[in-house]
């Protein structure tokens, strides 16, 4: 039988991993590339994926994947600096030596999931937009296979207008969270 534990981050809790991300955003201005943070995730996505880890873990850690999809997206087009501002959110997990080292046994991953949940939160209006976009062009691609269309011919045209629409709901929707009162990470 599942057992559901909820617990809450206090403003303090939330404040010590504020700390821990702003050194590791620090740290990605000032040493990490790009392919650096990527790569450390990819790796990070990878162990939980494979190990002996609680379901909450790893599956907070596969979610993290389509965050990875959104920004290597050709096609989706995020502008370098909503990029950069997904690495820096991502840049936390190349530390293995954050808040529970990840080689303790068990709980090790326990820190990156709890970031990951907030990682994942921050960025809802992103990943459902993402979503939706991707949903689209697969909705689509099929329906011109079955015309017999070539999925390529015009492919630019017809993702430009999903994409300048979602993306436009995408950042009114950021403003309008960014300008609400309460307590936010600021993982950028």
């Amino acid at each position: 039988m599942p057992l559901e534990i909820t617990f809450t981050l206090s403003d303090d809790d939330l404040g010590r991993f504020q700390a821990i991300v702003d050194t590791a955003r620090d740290a990605m201005d000032s040493h990490q590339t790009r392919e650096q943070i990527e790569s450390a995730a990819k790796e990070l996505i990878a162990k939980t994926g494979e190990g002996e880890l609680p379901e909450f873990i790893a599956e907070r850690m596969q979610k993290l994947e389509v965050v990875l999809n959104m920004i290597n997206d050709d096609e989706w087009q995020l502008s370098e600096d909503e990029v950069k501002r997904v690495l820096s959110a991502l840049a936390y997990f190349c530390d293995p030596e954050d808040i529970i080292p990840d080689q303790v046994p068990g709980l090790g991953f326990l820190d990156d999931a709890i970031y990951a949940e907030i990682v994942l939160s921050e960025l809802q209006n992103e990943i459902s937009l993402y979503e939706e976009f991707c949903a689209f062009r697969d909705a689509e691609e099929a329906r011109r296979k079955a015309r017999g269309d070539d999925i390529k011919v015009g492919r630019e045209a017809w993702l430009a207008d999903k994409r300048a629409a979602l993306h436009a709901k995408m950042r009114k929707r950021r403003m309008g969270s960014a300008s609400r009162a309460g307590w936010r990470m600021r993982l950028w």
